[in-house]
C-alpha cells in the first residue's frame, strides 16, 4: 500500500517515513482514531515500508518482490490479529489465523472498513468479537521464529480494545522484553479501553478525523462524482471515509434504524398521556433486543448522533447539520424543540449506559425498556 493513497494524515506519514529512514523506529507504537481514518491502512503502509526497505512517500524503491508480496497481504514477516468469534467453521477457541483468507480479502477490499463491517464479511454480525489467549499464544510462536527476510517481524493487532485480560497481559510480558527486531502496531478507536501498563509500552499517535475536502476529492476521483454529489457526500460523512463509501454505495441502511429511532421516540412522546404507549415501547425494546449486541449498539450510537444533530437544528447551528430524514412526517423542525440544554446530557448518559451494559452482556430487553421508559421523562423536560 502506498503512503500517497491513503487520505489526509500527512503529519503522521512525514513522521514515519522520517523515523523510519533514521533507524529510529520504537518497538511498539499504538495509532488511536475514529472510524474511517485510515489507521489500518497507514500501519500497512507503514509495514511495508519497513520490511520492503522502500524510500519516499510512494513507499518503492526498494525491495521489489516484498512490494509484490504486500499486493496480496501475503508477506511471511507480516502477521496480524482481529477480533474474531465462532462460526460454522471455527466452533470453539477462535483465534485470528482461523481467518486469515477472510481478512486479506476484507482488506484488500477497504481498509478503511469498521468493526461492524468485518462481523458482516464473517457473517457473525450478531454476535460480539474479542481477542483472546489464544491469539496471544500464536503471537508468541510466531516471533519466536526468525524473519524470514533477516528484517523485522511485524504485528499489527487491529481493535487492540478488544483483548480480554488473559490476551492483554500475555501480550504485555512480550511489549516488555520484545525479541530483536520486532514491530507492533496496536490499532484502536478507544484508547481508554487498553490497559494502562500497555498504552505506558507503546509511542501513541493520535489520528484525527479527515477533512471534508480530502473525502470529496477521493470521491470525485475514485468515483466520479460531480463536485455537488461529493460535497455533499463528504459532509454527511463527517470525517469517515468508511460512511462515506458505504454512502456513495448506497449500503447504509443494513438495518431500519432511522424507522426505529423515529417509531421510539414518538412513542416515548406519546406515553406521558396515553398509557398504552408503554405497550408500544415494550413491543418496541422486543424487536430491538433481536437485533444482537453488535446491532443493539451500532443502533444507540445512531440514537445518540439523532439526538445530537436535533440539538444543533434547536440552537440554530444548522450548518452543522448533516443528516436528512427521511421518515414521513418526521422533521427536526417538529422534533428538535424538545431536544435542549435541559435533557441532553441525561439522555446522552443514559444511551451510553445501556451500551455499556450491552457490551457487558446485560439482558438487552430489560435495559431497553429502562431506557425507553426514561426516554418518556426526558423527552418532555424543557
Amino acid at each position: 500500500m502506498q503512503f500517497s493513497d491513503i487520505l489526509g494524515q500527512d503529519y503522521i506519514k512525514n513522521h514515519l517515513v522520517k523515523s523510519a529512514l533514521s533507524g529510529r523506529i520504537p518497538h511498539a507504537q499504538l495509532f488511536v482514531g475514529p472510524e474511517g481514518c485510515g489507521t489500518l491502512a497507514m500501519a500497512i503502509a507503514y509495514a511495508q515500508f519497513v520490511l520492503c526497505n522502500n524510500q519516499g512517500q510512494e513507499n518503492s524503491g526498494g525491495n521489489e518482490s516484498c512490494n509484490l508480496k504486500f499486493q496480496s497481504l501475503s508477506h511471511p514477516d507480516l502477521h496480524f490479529v482481529y477480533p474474531n468469534v465462532t462460526n460454522d467453521d471455527v466452533k470453539t477457541k477462535p483465534k485470528s489465523a482461523d481467518f486469515i483468507m477472510d481478512w486479506r480479502e476484507f482488506v484488500l477490499k477497504n481498509p478503511y472498513g469498521s468493526l461492524f463491517d468485518w462481523y458482516k464479511h464473517l457473517g457473525v454480525q450478531n454476535k460480539q468479537g474479542e481477542i483472546r489467549v489464544e491469539d496471544a499464544q500464536d503471537i508468541l510462536k510466531s516471533l519466536a521464529l526468525k524473519s524470514y527476510e533477516g528484517g523485522y517481524k511485524i504485528m499489527i493487532v487491529w481493535m487492540a480494545d478488544k483483548m480480554n485480560i488473559a490476551a492483554s497481559n500475555k501480550l504485555l510480558k512480550l511489549l516488555e522484553e520484545p525479541p530483536e527486531k520486532t514491530l507492533f502496531l496496536l490499532i484502536s478507536e478507544n484508547e481508554e479501553d487498553i490497559i494502562q501498563t500497555i498504552r505506558s509500552r507503546c509511542q501513541v499517535l493520535h489520528f484525527g478525523a479527515l477533512p471534508e475536502a480530502e473525502i470529496s476529492k477521493a470521491l470525485k476521483a475514485n468515483y466520479f462524482l460531480d463536485d455537488s454529489s461529493a460535497t455533499k457526500v463528504a459532509h454527511q460523512a463527517q470525517g469517515n471515509y468508511n460512511k462515506a463509501l458505504h454512502i456513495v454505495k448506497n449500503d447504509t441502511e443494513d438495518f431500519p434504524f432511522e424507522k426505529w429511532f423515529v417509531a421510539w421516540v414518538r412513542a416515548a412522546f406519546s406515553a406521558k398521556k396515553n398509557a398504552s404507549a408503554i405497550q408500544d415501547l415494550i413491543l418496541w425494546s422486543e424487536e430491538i433486543a433481536g437485533l444482537g449486541r453488535e446491532g443493539q449498539k451500532q443502533f444507540l450510537n445512531y440514537c445518540i448522533v439523532m439526538f445530537r444533530q436535533a440539538l444543533m437544528h434547536n440552537y440554530e447551528t444548522k450548518n452543522l447539520v448533516y443528516v436528512e430524514p427521511q421518515v414521513e412526517n418526521f422533521t427536526f423542525d417538529k422534533f428538535a424543540p424538545f431536544v435542549n440544554g435541559n435533557n441532553i446530557n441525561a439522555i446522552f448518559n443514559e444511551l451510553s449506559d445501556a451500551i455499556y451494559h450491552i457490551e457487558r452482556n446485560g439482558n438487552a430487553k430489560i435495559i431497553l425498556t429502562d431506557l425507553s421508559i426514561k426516554l418518556t421523562r426526558l423527552i418532555h423536560k424543557t
